[in-house]
């Protein structure tokens, strides 16, 4: 199994009203990935980390092997999700891939 995790912050320009909605957005679509990538075994997203967190956001996947997570980064569902419902509202991404 691999973890893939990624964190983000909100970009500037992000009203803090409208930062739930999002939050809320990413996580549905997202959540729509499992069963659609080969490989991708779930996903949780983070939406309210801790005062101690360096990210206001993350997501944790897990997938089968290695070589999952450039499928999954590649993969047309993985990309239409990311390119319209993450990518327009984020910056300072940080990732972090590993197996136990």
């Amino acid at each position: 199994m691999v973890y893939h995790i990624v964190m983000w912050n909100f970009k500037k320009d992000i009203p803090e009203e409208k930062k739930q909605e999002l939050k809320a957005s990413m996580a549905e679509h997202l959540g729509t990935l499992v069963g659609q990538v080969p490989g991708l075994l779930s996903v949780d997203f983070v939406a309210e980390p801790i005062s101690s967190s360096t990210h206001e956001i993350a997501l944790v996947t897990t997938m089968e092997k290695a070589e999952d997570v450039a499928v999954y980064g590649s993969h047309p569902a993985h990309v239409a999700v990311a390119d319209t419902y993450v990518r327009p509202y984020v910056c300072d991404r940080a990732c972090l891939d590993y197996e136990p």
